[in-house]
Formats: structure tokens, sequence, C-alpha cells
């Protein structure tokens, strides 16, 4: 026999026919549940429970339901139109186990006599078990195909898009699942098929859990990171971060704020994350993307973006990237005054001259960013606050 908790039961949508509270009261200390698929286990029955048991001096952690879920469901059904008195299942106490671990014990149970050539068996998109576990959020049951691969030291098997597990969980967001492949010894500097690490797939959807699961194991295991990886076009996983809320910030500014989707709003802020953690991870500002040489400084001038600009230059090292060029000789500045149409590049370009762009620097045409100003309204005032600027760094 084995037990799982009362808190299971819940966590699974267990559902529940009669009164908690009238049920626990009619048995006290020999609880009898009826359980069926008629009404889910809310909060108000969870504290129902917690309030009886407290009176019996008894924590919710340590009520226990005995036999196996096949065994209770089996009952329950035959037991729907019973009294409460006819049904045998019983709430003892027990030591507490988490819900996770329970589960862990029945998939061990389960997997206790798959075969080596099982683990390693692929189907044809050359996904073994475990890809597929993951696929499908199966959190114990990856765990253990998972535990039982790393012995036999294949845990890091490629799918046909050449992604192991740990890089499927990243990509589907399953940030507890990527924590227990590292922990278990997943390879973190790993490329897909499309030459992405890990962390370029968490910079361009946004997936800052995986992205934060993966800076907290990094701080307690000794796996290296290589941070500034690139991908086929030359980017690091902070280009990536970068280029992805620009393009999102365009997608918002396409409409009035009135009508921005809640749903690109929250993606944005988790952008934002993603670049935030990167950072603290120890990714370079100064890093330039191999085939224009812009810094992220760079790409968040082309997008007028300053929320990206104000991180950045808040930095403590970022006045070595202030005035630093990309291969066409465009610093930052440059880059900002030749925007068209852009609400924010008043903004941008003010915000670029108090942290020290040289309004006076030329590029590879020997133009200098007034020079590239377009004409009108808006071009007028951004010239005329770089030319004053200008006067003011002669002067």
């Amino acid at each position: 026999a084995f037990s799982f908790s009362v808190e299971a039961c819940c966590y699974q949508g267990v559902r529940v026919k009669n009164s908690i509270r009238e049920l626990i009261l009619q048995k006290h200390s020999q609880v009898q549940l009826i359980l069926s698929q008629d009404m889910f286990c809310d909060a108000e029955m969870l504290e129902d429970i917690r309030d009886v048991l407290s009176k019996q001096r008894l924590s919710i952690e340590s009520v226990t339901v005995r036999g196996s879920p096949q065994d209770l469901c089996a009952e329950a059904q035959s037991h729907l139109n019973t009294q409460p008195s006819s049904c045998g299942l019983s709430l003892t106490a027990a030591p507490p186990v988490s819900f996770f671990q329970w589960q862990i014990q029945q998939e061990e149970v389960r997997l206790a006599a798959v075969s080596h050539e099982q683990l390693t068996a692929r189907d044809a998109d050359g996904d073994t078990f475990l890809h597929i576990a993951v696929a499908q959020g199966r959190r114990a049951l990856a765990y253990v195909l998972a535990r039982k691969m790393a012995a036999i030291g294949v845990l890091d098997m490629k799918e046909h898009n050449s992604r192991s597990a740990f890089q499927l969980s990243v990509a589907a967001d399953q940030h507890l699942i990527a924590q227990d492949l590292l922990v278990l010894g997943a390879e973190l500097n790993t490329k897909d098929c499309w030459g992405r690490a890990p962390l370029h797939v968490c910079a361009e959807k946004g997936h800052c859990s995986s992205l934060q699961a993966i800076q907290r194991c990094l701080q307690t295991s000794r796996q290296p990171v290589n941070v500034e990886v690139v991908n086929y076009d030359g980017l690091t996983p902070l280009h990536v971060a970068v280029l992805s809320h620009n393009a999102l910030l365009q997608e918002l500014s396409r409409g009035p704020p009135s009508a921005q989707s809640p749903a690109l709003l929250q993606k944005k802020k988790l952008l934002s994350e993603c670049v935030s953690t990167l950072l603290l991870m120890g990714a370079s500002l100064e890093a330039k993307d191999c085939k224009s040489g812009r810094t992220v400084l760079h790409m968040a001038a082309e997008e007028a973006n300053v929320e990206l600009l104000r991180l950045f230059l808040d930095q403590s090292n970022y006045f070595s990237l202030i005035n630093a060029k990309a291969f066409s000789g465009n610093t930052a500045l440059h880059m900002a005054s030749a925007l068209q149409g852009r609400r924010a590049q008043l903004d941008t370009v003010r915000l670029l001259l108090r942290r020290g762009a040289d309004p006076s620097a030329r590029n590879l045409e020997n133009e200098q960013p007034a020079q590239l100003v377009p004409h009108g309204p808006l071009g007028d005032q951004v010239r005329g606050i770089l030319k004053g600027k200008g006067a003011q760094s002669r002067w």
C-alpha cells in the first residue's frame, strides 16, 4: 500500500461529490471521502479541510489517502450514489511527502523493468520517450527517464532538429523540467540545427522562467555557460533578446495604446526580464554581431528603444560603449538620428547626448549624425538638439 497527499487531489483536478466539511465531521479521525468527476475541489474546500483538521491538531500536510489512484477512482465510481459511510477511503496521519516525490515513486515502479534499448529507442521524428515526456510536460516521468538515461550516458540524445530533451524543455518553457535536467547533468552549451543555444531560444521567445532556472542552476553547479555564444547569424543571446524586444515594440507602435494587446505587453515585459537576466549572467554590452559590428546599444538606438537604452546606459561600463562604431562607422547616435517616424526619436537622441554621445563623430561616409536626420518638423527638432549639443561640446 502507498499513500498520496490530499493536496494531490486538487493538483490533479480530482473532484469531490459531497461537502468535505460534512464528510470530515462525520468520521473525525477516520474521514471518508467520495470521489467523482462532477465538481472540482476548490480553495474553499481546502479551507474547510484546514479548519476541521486544525481543531483535531492535524495539518493538511500530514493527511494522506491510502490506496492507488486507480483503486480510488474505481471505488469512487462504484460509490457515487451511496452514503459516505459505505466508502472505505480514510484519511490517516502519515509522514509528509511532496506530490512531485510521490509521482516519482510511482513512475519508478512503472519503469523498473525498462531496458537500455527502450530508453534509447527513437520514433520517426527522432524523439525518445524522454523527448515526448518533456513535450507533454510530464515532469515526474521525464525526471525518472532522464535519471536512467544519465546513468548510461545518453541524457543528451538529440531528435531530428538536433535538440536534446533539455533544449526541448527550454523551447516549451517547461522551466521546472529544464531545471531538473540541468541538475541531472544535461549539457547546457549545445546547439540545435539552426545554430541556437538554449540561451538564444529563451532570449528569442521571452522564456524568462526557463532562463532564470538556468541562472539558478549555474549558481549551484560547476558547469560553465557561454553567455557570448553566437548563432548562425553571428548574434549572441543578448543581441537576440534586444532584437526580439525591438520587434515587439514596433508591433505595439502600430496602433493606439488603448488597442494594445495584453498578451503583447506581457511578452514585452518578459523580454525585458530576459535582457536583465542575461546582464546578471555576465553578458557583455560590448559584444558586436559578426555581420554588421553592431552592439546592443546600436540595436536599441535604431528602434528608439528608450527602455533598453536606459538599462544599458545605467551599467557601470556604459561609457566604453557610448561611441562604439559598427563596421559602417556609425555610432548609436548616428542610428538614432537617421530614424524616420519614431515618436521616441527625440528622447533617444537626448538620452544618448546626456550620456556622452559625440555629435561630431563621423562614419565611413564622413557623415556626422546631424547629416543623417530626415527632413520634416521632427527632423528639425532633432537637428537643432544635435547642433546645440555640438556647439556646447566645441565650446
